[in-house]
């Protein structure tokens, strides 16, 4: 899977369990990398997605991103997401090059994944502010930086769901 530790063999090799990211994520620590984590469920993905990926980027040397589960998705969205599946949806995130690690998981908060990764910094979308960040605490606790990525929330997956069935009926 790894090559020299710094390098995947395919984006692919990007998606990893936690088991497996926490050790890469050390690696990368002790070379001097600057570690960001994002999450979130990206359903379907679409241009904001991107433009939050990337900024987050910015702010360190490596990315880290979680994905919600399916059942995460289910809880956090409604019955009727996700509409892609979990795996899917790491690979199209895992695809981008501003993705270095992603990883899945079912809680609806990143609390256990913070605990175990210890970024640098975690990277949320403008739709918050450093105040209402879920795991606001719990980051302060640990030392872990809270940076707002990304341009104004003006694209949304469900926004985007409404026109497709609206002009698929129209």
């Amino acid at each position: 899977m790894i090559d020299d530790g710094l390098r995947m063999h395919s984006y692919r090799d990007k998606i990893m369990t936690l088991d497996a990211l926490v050790p890469l994520v050390a690696q990368w620590r002790r070379a001097g990398e600057r570690i960001v984590f994002a999450n979130g469920c990206f359903d379907i993905l679409h241009v904001g997605h991107v433009r939050y990926l990337q900024a987050a980027r910015k702010l360190g040397t490596r990315l880290v991103v979680g994905i919600n589960s399916d059942a995460s998705t289910r809880q956090l969205k409604g019955e009727s997401r996700p509409v892609l599946p979990e795996s899917a949806r790491a690979e199209l995130i895992a695809a981008l090059a501003a993705v270095d690690a992603v990883t899945i998981f079912s809680e609806t908060t990143v609390e256990r994944l913070l605990r175990a990764l210890r970024p640098h910094v975690h990277a949320k979308g403008t739709d918050y502010t450093a105040e209402t960040v879920p795991e606001r605490a719990l980051a302060a606790e640990l030392g872990i930086e809270i940076g707002i990525a990304g341009d104004p929330k003006d694209h949304s997956t469900r926004d985007l769901l409404t026109r497709i069935t609206e002009r698929c009926r129209g």
